[in-house]
C-alpha cells in the first residue's frame, strides 16, 4: 500500500508516463503484482483523459498498447484484483447481456424546441422580465442519444439511456468502452452525483462503419445519430468497443453541489476528467445569443460530428429555482434548432413499402448526394396528398432536408430543372405486394391495404411486433427469423407462436436445437407477460405502449375493451375518437377474433392483475395528480392512489375529492380547483395520509388544502428534475 500511495503522489506531480516510471520502480524497489496493477490502471485512465478529453496525448499509441496488453495479462492471472472500472474494460465482452429498466432518481425531461429568432427573443424577454438582468449558458447541441451517468466515490457505477424519461436501460457495460467517460474522476468530485450528456457518432466512425456494412451486405445506418443508438443497445460490448462512439456531457445532478451556477458545474466537472464542450459561452444579452447562433450556423459544418442546435439556459441556479417548470420542459431553458440543411438532386423512382397496419409509404430513390455528412439516397414523400401537393414528377430535380428525419424528406421541386416532357405522377391503385385494391380512409392522408391476412409485409410487420421486447419480448424470433419460418409455412400470424414446436425449428437453417430450445422456452415465458402489453402486442392501429396501459387500467380485461361501445372507450384516458374507430374496427374482423381466442387457449393473460389493497383509506375518493414530484412519478402516485382504494381522475370536476400537487401544478387545474373549491394535497401530505399518520380522532383522513410551493425548500434544481 505505500508503494501504491508513492505511485500515485508522484504521477499527480509530475504527470507522464507511468508505465515507464513503474517498470524503473519494479526493478528498483520490487512492485508487488497488486501495485503493479493498481500503477497500470492510474497510468492508462490518466492517459486516456489526455487523448480523449484533452487531445493532447504524452506518449505513442504503442505505448498505450503495451500497458494495456500487460494489464490484461495481470489481470487474467490474477482475477481476485478484479475491478469493474478498469481501464482494460474499454475492450469489451462478447458475453451476451441484456438490458434492465431502470428508474431515473431525477427524471429526464424533454426541452421546448424552437426554430425562430422571434420566439427565441421572447423566451429571453419573459425571462428578464421575471429576474431582471439574466446570464445565459450557450452550448452546441449534440445530434446523438441522451445518457445519464452515475458515480460513486469517484467510479462509474451506473449508465442509463433516457427511455420515457421516467425509466432507462441500463447500458453500464456498454458505455464502459467510450474513451470519453471517465471511468474513475480526479479532484474534489461529490461522493454522489449524476451527470447527462449526449452519446454520439463522430463522422468518421460513422463513415467507417456503414463502410463495413456495406462490404458485409448488410443494411447501412440512415445517419450517425441512429448509428449511435444502435451501437448503444447492441448486446455484445465488444461491438461497442470498436465503433468509435464519443460522449459529451453537460449537465450535473446531486442533492448536494457547492455551485451557485451552470458554469462553475462545467468547470468543476471539466477538472474532475469529464469531457465538456470547449464551444460553450456565457451570453448577456439577446444580441450575444444571436452572434452565438449565427456563427455556429455556419461553422458547425467543419465539426467532426453533428449538431443540430444551442440551447441555452439561465445561468443562476436561483432564478432556475424560481422561474420553475411547465408540465413537461423547464422554463429556464429552450433549444434553438438550426433550419434543415438542403441539397438539390434528381429524382430517379418511387418505391411503396407496405407497413405493418397495411399503410402505404411512397420512397423516393434519388440520385446520390452529400447532406448534412452523409450520402442520401432515399427521401419519404409521406403520401398522395404530398407528391400532389408539391408536384413532384420522375425525373425532377428536388431539395432534399434533413430535419430531424431519419429518411431524408423531399421539400420542393426545381421547376427551372423540369423537363419539357414531364408527366405527372400517378399513385399507384394497388397494393404493390399482393394486388389488392388500395383504401383510404376518411380523415387520413395515407391509403391502406386491406388484406391484413395475406400481404406478406403485414403478415410479418404484425408478429415482429408482437414479439418486441415492449410487447411479448419472445427472444430468439428477430426479424429474419420471423421470415424464416414464414416461408417455411410455420408463421403466418401471432397466434402461430404458440402451435410452435422445437422439434420443427431445430431442422430450420440458421436453428439447430439449442435455438430452437431457447425459442420455445421464451414462448412460454410470453405466457406471463401482463395483459397490458399483450394489447399493445396486437398491433391495433394507433394503439401505442401508453395507450395500451390506459386502456388495460380503465377496461381491467380484453373482453371488456372488446365489447366496449365507443362512448365506453373515449372514457379511458388517452383514447380519442380516431383510437376508438380503429378499436371498434380491429374487433370487427372475424380474422382478429378467431387469432385472439387461439391466443386466449394458448394461455396469454387476457386480465389486468388484480392488485392486493395496502388499505381502503381511499376508499370512493376521486383524485387527481398534477405537476412534478420530488420523490415519485406521476404513475407511482397514481399506482398508490388504486392500492388505497381511490380512483384516479384525469380532469378536475365537481366530482374531485382532492388534487395532489407537486411542483408547477397546472394553472387551468389550479384555477379549476379554486372555483370548485377542491382541497389540494402535497406529496408529502399525501404519503402521510395514505400511511395512517395523519388520522384524526373520529378515524377520518382529513384533506386540508395545503401550498404547493414551499420557499424554503434548500433543493436545488437538479432534484427537482432540470436535467436533459
Amino acid at each position: 500500500m505505500i508503494a501504491t500511495n508513492f505511485i500515485h503522489l508522484f504521477f499527480q506531480q509530475f504527470k507522464f508516463s507511468l508505465y515507464l516510471y513503474a517498470i524503473i520502480y519494479k526493478i528498483g524497489m520490487g512492485l508487488s503484482i497488486y501495485d503493479e496493477i493498481v500503477a497500470l490502471r492510474e497510468a492508462l485512465h490518466e492517459h486516456n483523459r489526455r487523448y480523449y478529453v484533452e487531445n493532447s496525448p504524452v506518449i505513442s499509441d504503442y505505448e498505450f498498447d503495451q500497458m494495456m496488453h500487460r494489464l490484461i495479462e495481470l489481470e487474467e492471472a490474477h482475477p481476485e484484483f478484479a475491478d469493474e472500472n478498469s481501464p482494460t474494460m474499454r475492450v469489451g465482452s462478447d458475453k451476451t447481456s441484456e438490458f434492465q429498466n431502470v428508474k431515473h432518481r431525477y427524471p429526464m425531461l424533454s426541452l421546448s424546441n424552437t426554430y425562430s429568432i422571434e420566439e427565441l427573443d421572447e423566451f429571453i424577454n419573459r425571462i428578464e422580465k421575471e429576474e431582471g438582468e439574466t446570464e445565459f449558458v450557450c452550448e452546441l447541441k449534440f445530434d446523438g442519444t441522451a445518457i445519464s451517468l452515475t458515480y460513486e466515490n469517484g467510479k462509474l457505477l451506473r449508465a442509463v439511456t433516457r427511455g420515457d424519461g421516467e425509466s432507462g436501460d441500463d447500458v453500464t457495460a456498454n458505455v464502459r468502452t467510450i474513451g470519453s467517460i471517465p471511468l474513475t474522476l480526479t479532484g474534489d468530485y461529490p461522493a454522489e452525483f449524476e451527470i447527462r450528456g449526449e452519446i454520439f457518432m463522430p463522422y468518421a466512425s460513422f463513415d467507417r462503419l456503414n463502410i463495413e456494412r456495406e462490404a458485409a451486405g448488410e443494411q447501412l445506418f440512415a445517419n450517425p445519430r441512429n448509428a449511435a443508438a444502435g451501437t448503444l443497445k447492441q448486446q455484445q460490448s465488444s461491438i461497442v468497443a470498436k465503433r468509435g462512439l464519443d460522449c459529451t456531457l453537460y449537465q450535473i445532478a446531486s442533492r448536494e453541489l457547492p455551485f451557485s451556477t451552470h458554469w462553475e458545474a462545467l468547470e468543476s466537472a471539466r477538472r474532475w476528467g469529464f469531457k465538456i464542450s470547449e464551444h460553450a459561452r456565457i451570453c448577456r444579452s439577446a444580441e450575444e445569443i444571436r452572434a452565438f447562433i449565427e456563427h455556429w450556423d455556419t461553422a458547425r459544418k467543419e465539426l467532426p460530428y453533428p449538431t443540430d442546435g444551442i440551447v441555452i439556459k439561465v445561468n443562476d441556479f436561483a432564478k432556475r429555482r424560481r422561474l420553475g417548470f411547465t408540465s413537461k420542459s423547464p422554463r429556464w431553458a429552450v433549444a434553438y434548432k438550426f433550419k434543415a440543411e438542403q441539397a438539390l438532386t434528381r429524382l430517379v423512382s418511387v418505391d411503396f413499402q407496405v407497413g405493418r397496419t397495411g399503410a402505404i409509404t411512397p420512397v423516393a430513390n434519388l440520385e446520390p448526394v452529400l447532406l448534412a455528412g452523409t450520402v442520401v439516397k432515399r427521401a419519404t414523400l409521406h403520401n398522395a396528398e404530398q407528391i400532389e401537393l408539391l408536384d413532384i414528377r420522375l425525373g425532377d430535380m428536388v431539395y432534399v432536408e434533413k430535419g430531424g428525419e431519419i429518411i431524408p424528406k423531399i421539400t420542393e421541386v426545381e421547376l427551372s430543372e423540369r423537363k419539357a416532357d414531364s408527366k405527372p405522377f400517378e399513385y399507384i391503385t394497388e397494393c404493390p405486394e399482393c394486388g389488392a385494391k388500395l383504401v383510404r380512409y376518411e380523415g387520413e392522408a395515407k391509403h391502406y391495404c386491406p388484406n391484413q391476412g395475406g400481404c406478406r409485409p403485414q403478415i410479418l410487420g404484425r408478429i415482429v411486433h408482437f414479439i418486441r421486447r415492449k410487447a411479448l419480448d419472445i427472444d430468439g424470433l428477430g426479424t429474419e427469423t420471423v421470415e424464416l419460418l414464414h416461408e417455411s409455412n410455420l408463421l403466418n400470424n401471432i397466434a402461430d407462436i404458440y402451435d410452435l414446436k422445437a422439434v420443427d425449428l431445430a431442422v430450420l437453417p440458421r436453428l439447430g436445437e439449442k435455438s430452437a430450445d431457447n425459442i420455445i422456452r421464451s414462448i412460454n415465458a410470453s405466457k406471463s407477460v401482463p395483459f397490458a402489453r399483450v394489447l399493445f402486442g396486437l398491433g391495433i392501429r394507433f394503439v401505442g405502449e401508453t395507450t395500451a396501459k390506459y386502456l388495460a387500467a380503465h377496461f381491467k380485461s380484453l373482453d371488456a375493451v372488446m365489447s366496449a361501445s365507443k362512448e365506453q372507450l373515449l372514457e379511458a384516458e388517452e383514447v380519442g375518437d380516431k383510437i376508438a374507430d380503429a378499436i371498434l374496427e380491429y374487433f370487427a374482423d372475424e380474422n382478429n377474433i378467431a387469432i385472439i381466442e387461439r391466443l386466449r387457449a394458448a394461455g396469454l393473460q387476457f386480465e389486468e392483475e388484480a392488485k392486493e389493497l395496502h388499505s381502503n383509506c381511499l376508499e370512493g375518493k376521486s383524485i387527481v395528480i398534477s405537476g412534478k414530484f420530488l420523490d415519485h412519478s406521476r404513475d407511482e402516485l397514481k399506482e398508490l392512489i388504486e392500492l388505497h382504494g381511490g380512483k384516479n381522475q384525469s380532469g378536475v370536476s365537481a366530482n374531485t375529492d382532492f388534487i395532489v400537487a407537486g411542483e408547477n401544478m397546472g394553472p387551468a387545474k389550479l384555477q379549476k380547483a379554486e372555483k370548485l373549491g377542491v382541497k389540494i394535497l402535497s406529496e408529502s401530505e399525501f404519503i402521510a395520509l395514505i400511511g395512517g399518520e395523519l388520522q384524526n380522532n373520529t378515524g377520518q383522513n382529513p384533506v386540508t388544502k395545503v401550498e404547493t410551493k414551499n420557499e424554503d425548500k434548500k433543493e436545488n434544481d437538479f432534484v427537482q428534475g432540470s436535467l436533459f
